[in-house]
């Protein structure tokens, strides 16, 4: 059923989604942001140190609102898979942001709080965010299996299986 809907239709769902999953990624960057400079600027913890406790605190933040808001409707069935699979894409994302963080930090040589905290909080975390919501909705958060074949009214009069195109 999910293959009838109009492109418009189905741009409007993706829209939706990843407005939600905006909201949930937000949340996250808040929390992101402030435990990166609570940890560098006030524990004074070196900066990717600070940006994987950061990172692991964001990446709880998001599990829960994306588990239990953005991605609601998908496949509940087999929570430790998701799970597993949630934090195996979230840790890629996370060494996309600290990557970029190493690179500005220590390649770059651009060490003041405001370099780290653009390095990290908005390039990485931009590359990784697009990189998590692609992989999030693809593996993570899968839509419920169809449970068969579209039903006979969905096939338009005179058209059966056998009269369907070649794929």
């Amino acid at each position: 059923m999910n293959e009838r809907r109009t492109p418009q239709a189905r741009l409007r769902g993706v829209a939706r989604e990843l407005a939600k999953f905006g909201t949930v990624g937000a949340f996250g960057f808040l929390v992101n942001v402030a435990v990166f400079n609570l940890c560098s600027q006030a524990f004074g913890l070196a900066p990717i140190r600070s940006g994987v406790i950061a990172t692991s605190a964001a990446i709880c933040t998001n599990y829960v609102g994306n588990r239990y808001w953005t991605y609601r409707h998908r496949d509940k069935s087999g929570r430790r898979r998701e799970a597993g699979l949630f934090l195996l894409f979230s840790c890629v994302g996370m060494v996309i942001e600290n990557g970029v963080l190493a690179l500005s930090h220590y390649g770059f040589g651009f060490t003041s709080p405001l370099a780290d905290n653009i390095a990290k909080n908005v390039i990485g975390l931009g590359i990784g965010s697009l990189f998590r919501f692609w992989s999030y909705r693809t593996w993570v958060f899968r839509l419920p299996e169809a449970d068969g074949p579209p039903p006979a009214a969905a096939v338009p009069a005179g058209r059966g299986a056998a009269d369907e195109p070649a794929r």
